[in-house]
């Protein structure tokens, strides 16, 4: 027996249509009133297919159809949908969309090697830890020997 998963389904079926219905869908979930449980209904209402299809993808997936219906629970007569379920489907359909136009790891610039020898990044500017404490004598900054660092880094000298 097949356990039923209808938003696992309903992402998938998403996911096999065509980019460009996806994005059409999108438009036109957003323009038109969405409904449940039939192709249209006598009050102007669209299924999200046939709303794809008006606003420019031509596409006959019946996966998805049969998916959308699974998902909300359509019965034997035509309804609005609900906005969870048009929510869902509004995510389901970006998510889609954005995971697609992706660029691929070859699109990617390659990071450039350092300038500096590795290892040594974290004395960048200065090549002995002597010079680095005389350099934070010159700005005035607490050396780490008189630094209290049990609570917060305060100066012994400012107790």
């Amino acid at each position: 027996m097949r356990r039923r998963r209808p938003a696992r389904d309903l992402r998938l079926a998403v996911d096999c249509l065509p980019l460009a219905t996806r994005r059409a869908m999108l438009d036109g979930i957003a323009s038109s009133r969405i409904i449940v449980g039939a192709y249209t209904d006598r009050k102007g209402g669209v299924c999200p297919m046939l709303a794809a299809h008006r606003n420019g993808g031509r596409t006959s997936l019946a996966s998805f159809a049969h998916a959308w219906d699974r998902y909300t629970g359509a019965g034997r007569r035509a309804r609005p949908a609900t906005d969870r379920e048009l929510n869902t489907l509004r995510a389901m359909l970006e998510a889609s969309i954005s995971l697609e136009e992706v660029p691929s790891l070859a699109d990617v610039p390659r990071p450039q090697p350092p300038s500096y020898p590795v290892g040594w990044a974290w004395l960048r500017p200065f090549r002995r830890l002597d010079d680095y404490r005389e350099a934070l004598l010159d700005l005035g900054v607490a050396g780490p020997d008189e630094l209290e660092l049990r609570d917060d880094a305060v100066a012994r000298s400012a107790q």
